[in-house]
């Protein structure tokens, strides 16, 4: 038996671990499956974004020495990543200047290698496995557009939707700027939208498998959580 704790970055995805992603893992064998806002992530400045990497860290560190049976692992958006400063998280400034497709590893492998560094050398570093979300949860949403209408309650907007998706090679590249960040081009279609509640709705509608065939990076988390649990039991 194993258990895990998912460090998040916001409420959409603390939902999403808790009554979507759970119930897969427990089929596997997981003890127990619970989320966790990173840094205190509901306390927030203005500026928005995740808390620096320092604060998560230690969040990150207590878990696992707390623990010493349990995985621990990341759900967290690239882009709100601080790169720069005290708060700065690992690999983020020098996966800025790297191709799409080297972003979110680049970001992984700097935030394992800190993590087990710090951990020392007796640490297994299975126990920890970093993922990072090229854009925001909603992206991910974007695997069924038709799906996603209907969980939101307004599948006249399907076609808009698609619209969106077919500008790119995967729903975790939806994204250019600030601006057009996936939950602002939903915010778009959906005056006062509710991010946690209609997005959580909404992947209810979608569930796993649409998002793991059409989410590579995602569905390579998941793939590494599945293995993990498949070597312990075979253990």
């Amino acid at each position: 038996m194993c258990r895990l704790l998912i460090h998040v970055e916001g409420e959409t995805e603390e939902l999403f671990v808790n009554e979507v992603l759970s119930g897969h893992l427990y089929t596997l064998g997981y003890e127990s499956v619970s989320a966790r806002l990173v840094g205190n992530s509901r306390q927030r400045d203005r500026r928005g974004g995740i808390r620096g990497w320092s604060s998560v860290r230690q969040d990150i560190l207590n878990h696992l020495n707390e623990d010493r049976g349990c995985l621990a692992t990341t759900m967290v958006d690239y882009y709100a990543l601080p790169k720069s400063g005290g708060g700065a998280w690992p690999g983020r400034a020098d996966a800025g200047v790297r191709p799409f497709p080297e972003k979110a590893s680049t970001v992984e492998a700097a935030i394992h290698e800190d993590i087990c560094a710090e951990m020392g050398t007796r640490f297994d570093p299975s126990r920890f496995v970093a993922y990072v979300m090229m854009h925001e949860f909603e992206g991910l949403l974007f695997s069924d557009c038709e799906r996603f209408a209907s969980g939101v309650g307004r599948p006249e907007l399907a076609p808009q939707f698609q619209a969106i998706r077919n500008l790119f090679g995967s729903p975790e590249e939806i994204n250019d700027s600030p601006q057009t960040a996936p939950s602002k081009r939903v915010a778009a279609l959906i005056p006062g939208y509710e991010k946690p509640l209609l997005g959580a709705m909404a992947v209810l509608d979608i569930g796993l498998p649409a998002i793991r065939s059409e989410c590579p990076l995602f569905s390579a988390w998941l793939d590494r959580l599945e293995r993990y649990m498949a070597h312990r039991r075979a253990c």
